[in-house]
């Protein structure tokens, strides 16, 4: 819950890239002891939400265009990896589920609610896979990237693409074409990154 609070408030923009995370403060502001406020600033470590330092105490984490390209690198990696594992396993169930959270994710605007619907929708691609160690580094890197995915929707024409390209990974997926999956799978998520590396270099010169 304290977890879930406070990133809501780092996406929101109440507690700022540079903030201090102070532990007496949060554990008063929630009526809670030291325990579960020190357990959420270590899952918000380990997610990139924020930085702990020696004798400094714990602060937001600051946005990095290198850090967002590397989470999807990385991705690229393990999802191309995860895509081609699934697909023969995929069922006519799996692809219909499959096929609703695409729709969903395009007909989101909100954006704390896509991010959401977007990794639902990958995720959903995977899961057949039974790879449980693989499906739990990939969803530990959405959730690391989640707030560079946020970035998104100051770029205008970037979702209505990203739509178009999932609908295609869907179609691959469909047509068990695991060669193309893995082609598109890559290149969507190596683009965003390159995409939201671009962005914040541009706002770090600006």
């Amino acid at each position: 819950m304290i977890a879930n609070a406070l990133r809501t408030a780092i996406v929101e923009g109440t507690l700022a890239p540079g903030a201090p995370l102070r532990q007496d403060a949060i554990a008063r502001h929630f009526s809670v002891s030291a325990i579960p406020v020190r357990e959420a600033l270590r899952q918000l470590e380990s997610e990139g939400w924020a930085r702990v330092e020696m004798n400094k105490g714990a602060a937001i984490a600051p946005l990095s265009a290198d850090e967002a390209r590397e989470i999807y690198e990385i991705r690229a990696a393990l999802e191309s990896l995860a895509i081609g594992l699934a697909i023969s396993a995929h069922t006519p169930a799996s692809l219909r589920h499959a096929d609703a959270l695409c729709k969903a994710a395009k007909a989101e605007t909100d954006p704390s609610l896509y991010v959401a619907r977007n990794e639902a929708f990958h995720l959903s691609l995977y899961e057949p896979a039974a790879r449980p160690q693989l499906f739990e580094m990939i969803g530990t890197l959405h959730r690391r990237g989640e707030r560079y995915l946020r970035l998104k929707f100051g770029l205008p024409s970037y979702k209505g693409e990203s739509d178009r390209e999932h609908a295609a990974l869907l179609r691959a997926v469909r047509q068990r074409d695991i060669v193309k999956a893995q082609s598109l799978v890559t290149r969507h998520l190596l683009d965003t990154g390159e995409l939201i590396h671009r962005f914040l270099q541009q706002g770090a010169e600006g």
